[in-house]
């Protein structure tokens, strides 16, 4: 379990590697949280091309970092979900609070 960070103009995108449970949620949460604290980005984008699963803990993940975005009046965008991964958001009804938007990731999200 992993993330890699890359941050261009004020884009930080967050590519999580690895399944997400609440054994693995917080060292990512974490991880994002100490970078974007220090650059406050206008736009959060996390990338679930890796990830396989996801519980609840995912859901909270998303949650809190979509919290975060707002305090900087920024927005949270969701890219490459598995099949399971986006059902699980829209049940939660993330769909509502974020972007999400399927496809390899572009110039503009890395």
């Amino acid at each position: 379990m992993g993330v890699r960070l890359l941050l261009r103009e004020e884009t930080l995108t967050a590519r999580i590697i690895g399944e997400i449970d609440h054994h693995t949620a917080r060292a990512v949460r974490e991880e994002i949280d100490s970078t974007a604290q220090k650059i406050k980005p206008l736009h959060l984008c996390l990338d679930f091309t890796e990830v396989p699963f996801m519980d609840s803990s995912g859901v909270g993940l998303i949650l809190g970092r979509y919290r975060l975005m707002q305090m900087w009046h920024g927005r949270v965008t969701l890219l490459n979900m598995s099949p399971q991964v986006e059902k699980l958001v829209g049940l939660s009804g993330l769909d509502r609070l974020v972007s999400i938007e399927r496809g390899e990731m572009d110039e503009s999200h890395e």
